[in-house]
């Protein structure tokens, strides 16, 4: 299923439906009606063409359905059902999406692997989602985390790396990331997810807390140099955005659709900040 068709209004292959709507998660924690009319209105906005999905926990359904009964929205709103209620609980989950075709369209489902990624797991997760789903599965990083995002995408799911969270442990180092890619890109045809603290554009030291993030334009050109046997270290600790934006503007567009079926999308709380930074650089 291909996620990232060009983008309208100019948007250039690379940023097409790049960033995924997490405004229901932390550090933002929106309600719903914040999170659904800033959805929205960045929907009818100049930079619509970068905005993904829209995410929502599955305990949460109820409520972001509600919510859509009083917005009415002229198209159903494109759907990431972030399962936080256990494998068991994706077919009721699914089927309650599937009842409200009107209000929503289900588009990938997410759900964090168990400690060990089990193949039986891993079978049960094709059979609860449609075929036209992305499928999406968080390996916990650890002692054996690159054999289970090998057993992720062996099975057709897409895995997602966290690049960050509350705590500096969430951080994976450039190494990890890296080794990360390197399995990704291996393997014919996968595409990954990325998610957490990927606000910025540019590698950067947060202040007050000192930790270091990992930039989304790191990222993407990380993954270009993946595809084409290029020094990917070297991207992911850059922190000269105009180095990056330079590199990222070279790509063809052949090269850029590459780059995105490779690096599928990733998860921001804020849509304003990475937009504001692509525009910075000169990159929208």
């Amino acid at each position: 299923m291909e996620l990232t068709p060009p983008g309208p209004r100019g948007i250039p292959p690379l940023f097409a439906r790049l960033v995924d709507d997490s405004a229901l998660f932390p550090p933002g924690e929106a309600s719903m009606p914040e999170a659904l009319r800033a959805h929205f209105e960045t929907k009818a906005g100049e930079h619509a063409g970068v905005l993904g999905v829209f995410l929502c926990q599955a305990s949460r359904l109820p409520e972001l359905i509600t919510e859509l009964i009083k917005v009415k929205p002229k198209q159903p709103l494109p759907l990431s059902l972030i399962i936080d209620t256990g494998l068991g609980g994706v077919p009721k989950a699914i089927s309650i999406v599937e009842s409200r075709g009107e209000l929503l369209a289900l588009r990938m489902v997410e759900m964090p692997a168990p400690s060990d990624v089990d193949e039986v797991w891993l079978e049960r997760v094709s059979e609860f989602v449609p075929e036209d789903v992305i499928r999406v599965v968080e390996p916990r990083r650890g002692v054996g985390w690159l054999d289970g995002v090998r057993k992720v995408i062996e099975h057709g799911s897409w895995p997602k790396i966290r690049c960050g969270g509350l705590s500096s442990e969430n951080f994976p180092s450039v190494d990890e990331v890296a080794d990360f890619l390197s399995v990704v890109s291996a393997s014919s045809g996968a595409s990954f997810k990325a998610t957490n603290s990927l606000h910025r554009a540019v590698r950067h030291t947060a202040e007050g807390s000192g930790v270091v993030h990992h930039g989304f334009l790191n990222l993407l050109v990380a993954s270009a140099r993946c595809l084409s046997g290029g020094d990917v270290r070297g991207a992911l600790e850059e922190t000269d955005g105009e180095s990056l934006a330079k590199e990222a503007k070279a790509l063809s567009d052949d090269a850029a659709k590459a780059v995105r079926a490779l690096f599928g999308s990733y998860a921001a709380a804020s849509f304003a900040e990475p937009v504001a930074d692509l525009a910075e650089l000169k990159l929208l």
